[in-house]
């Protein structure tokens, strides 16, 4: 599904922020990926997302070649994957339902069937009942959870998460994650990145740590 082959990415004027990196997740897999703040794991992500571009190497994801992927074929691809951010990035002026609707509107899709992968979406992760709400309203997890709503929405081959509990107490954080285990568990692949060591010795599932711009998997 996800697979690095030498993949190398620097920026003019600084070191290589990714050296050679080679990796295999497969379909319906999940693991977490560690690292030091600076180690390159938001760099790895968006280069999944192609809003980063491979420097050397090759990165193929779920059979499309990234690095020769063309402009115009993004979004396409893209609406395969599902991104959840640390900092939510929610509309305030927006609705729950809205800001969960709005890939879909984009998207084109019917109004009846927006609005069964809508609130199917909002009972997966709990927020049923909050619809009408506006973020503003709600509590940090809660806002977590309507960005965790938004990504799965479409129902993505791929789930990627940047540092989705960095902001929330050790309790909320084991519920995060414990919903992207329950992902993973029904078939879709999940890649999350954290800091939180606690969290990834309770998990139990597969660790890779960036350091240095180098990828090591941990026993």
């Amino acid at each position: 599904m996800i697979e690095f082959i030498n993949v190398t990415k620097h920026y003019p004027g600084r070191r290589h922020v990714l050296r050679e990196l080679n990796l295999q997740l497969g379909k319906g897999e999940m693991a977490l990926l560690t690292g030091p703040s600076g180690a390159g794991k938001s760099t790895l992500l968006k280069l999944l997302t192609r809003l980063e571009a491979v420097s050397h190497g090759t990165l193929r994801v779920a059979g499309v070649d990234l690095a020769t992927l063309r402009r115009r074929h993004i979004p396409a691809y893209r609406r395969r994957v599902g991104v959840v951010f640390q900092d939510h990035k929610l509309l305030m002026d927006r609705t729950v339902y809205a800001n969960v609707a709005l890939t879909l509107q984009v998207a084109g899709m019917s109004a009846r069937q927006l609005d069964h992968r809508v609130r199917a979406a909002l009972d997966k992760v709990g927020l049923g009942d909050h619809w009408r709400e506006f973020p503003e309203t709600l509590s940090g997890g809660e806002q977590q959870r309507v960005g965790i709503a938004r990504a799965i929405v479409h129902t993505p081959e791929i789930l990627l998460a940047d540092e989705p509990t960095g902001n929330l107490d050790p309790e909320l954080s084991s519920e995060i994650l414990d919903m992207f285990r329950d992902f993973y568990r029904h078939g879709t692949t999940v890649l999350v990145a954290t800091h939180d060591q606690g969290q990834v010795d309770r998990m139990g599932v597969r660790t890779l740590h960036l350091a240095h711009g180098q990828l090591q998997e941990k026993a």
